[in-house]
């Protein structure tokens, strides 16, 4: 932990008396750190506006907020520019391999269907849109800028984007967390939270649930179960037709995410082999989808 975060979290007008802060490993976008102050704990989490990744702290504090009263998310204690109070849930981060178990899955799934059916009624102020779309042709823009190593496949990836976006309507649209990470959710033992509304905003369902698929490698079995469970229906083929081109959107958008990281972020992370893992699994979805 720097100096400055430490001396930063101390300064806050809200604590009292002394504090404990214990940094918090495993964030790649933000500098998260666990507080204890009289008798409760805290998560701050330290983070400015990057506009190369379309973040607004103020969304994320909309977004937090109305995830909490939606009953998705712990509490907003406080904020100010760069740093964001949350409650402490005692809980476990899943992993990849907690949310493929036939169990937890049909626990996962109403929840990201409640995050696109209550959120944006709690939600107040305005409102971001994350448009997958939008965000690969800015990136590979940023990338063209900023003469990352990549600049030789961005012609392919804004072709595939366009017929992505041609095959994915037409589009539903709701409120999405838009980054269904596996440690984004938290199991306290009684319940799920979902937690991280940095990228929150209006998007298609389809985005997460192709999101949600493609970070945690379901099988081609458990992606069916998976839209079974969110639609509560049968799927048709060409719902999963749609689903298909919106997973490969969010596999090129997360290997694009990490591209841009890999020239503006100073986080201690390797992106580069984030880079390679997410690329490998958007050119296999994209050639099955191609195939189909």
């Amino acid at each position: 932990m720097t100096a400055t975060a430490e001396d930063r979290i101390h300064s806050l007008s809200l604590w009292r008396g002394p504090i404990d802060i214990e940094p918090l490993v495993g964030g790649i976008t933000n500098r998260n750190y666990l507080v204890g102050n009289d008798g409760r704990r805290f998560v701050v989490r330290l983070g400015s506006d990057i506009p190369v990744h379309h973040i607004s702290r103020a969304n994320e504090v909309a977004a937090s907020r109305a995830a909490h009263a939606a009953g998705l998310s712990p509490a907003v204690i406080y904020h100010e520019p760069g740093i964001l109070v949350l409650d402490y849930i005692d809980a476990k981060p899943l992993s990849a391999d907690d949310i493929r178990k036939p169990a937890m899955m049909s626990r996962v799934v109403p929840l990201v269907r409640s995050c696109h059916r209550d959120v944006a009624r709690h939600f107040r102020g305005p409102a971001a849109i994350f448009w997958v779309f939008h965000v690969v042709r800015d990136y590979a823009a940023v990338l063209e800028a900023g003469g990352s190593r990549h600049k030789s496949r961005l012609i392919s990836f804004l072709e595939i984007a366009e017929r992505l976006e041609r095959e994915a309507g037409p589009f539903e649209i709701a409120f999405g967390h838009n980054d269904l990470l596996a440690a984004n959710f938290l199991d306290d033992g009684k319940r799920l939270w979902l937690i991280d509304w940095d990228y929150a905003g209006f998007n298609t369902p389809l985005f997460d649930l192709g999101g949600l698929a493609s970070n945690n490698e379901f099988s081609e079995a458990q992606e069916e179960a998976m839209l079974e469970t969110y639609f509560e229906a049968s799927i048709s083929d060409d719902l999963r037709r749609r689903y298909q081109a919106m997973k490969c959107a969010s596999l090129l958008r997360e290997t694009m995410w990490s591209m841009v990281s890999e020239i503006h972020s100073d986080i201690d992370f390797d992106y580069s082999s984030y880079t390679a893992e997410n690329l490998r699994r958007f050119e296999s979805a994209w050639q099955d989808f191609r195939n189909s």
